[in-house]
């Protein structure tokens, strides 16, 4: 391979970030908001799907995120003691009742 090849190949690989979708439970921080993250999974002796969820405190630079709305996280540097997350978009908006 040519030095030209390496470097576009070393330009091309791109860190393979941890992202989870999940709803917003909570904005009343500063900056942060906290996400529900719902996962499916079987159980390994009776077969039955259980839902685990975990939750997250995310970075949200702006205040923009509210309470009900699906945002997608992805992992970063830790930014505090709990938060170590960071909300990259907004899939939807939350409806208001």
């Amino acid at each position: 391979m040519t030095q030209a090849t390496e470097t576009t190949q070393a330009q091309e690989k791109k860190p393979i970030l941890q992202t989870f979708t999940g709803r917003v439970v909570s904005d009343k921080m500063d900056k942060t908001v906290t996400v529900l993250v719902e996962r499916r999974v079987k159980h390994p002796l009776y077969g039955k799907v259980v839902t685990r969820s975990s939750k997250y405190h995310a970075h949200d630079e702006n205040n923009e995120y509210k309470e009900g709305d699906l945002v997608e996280i992805e992992a970063c540097r830790k930014l505090a003691k709990t938060k170590a997350y960071r909300v990259t978009r907004l899939i939807e908006k939350a409806r208001l009742a």
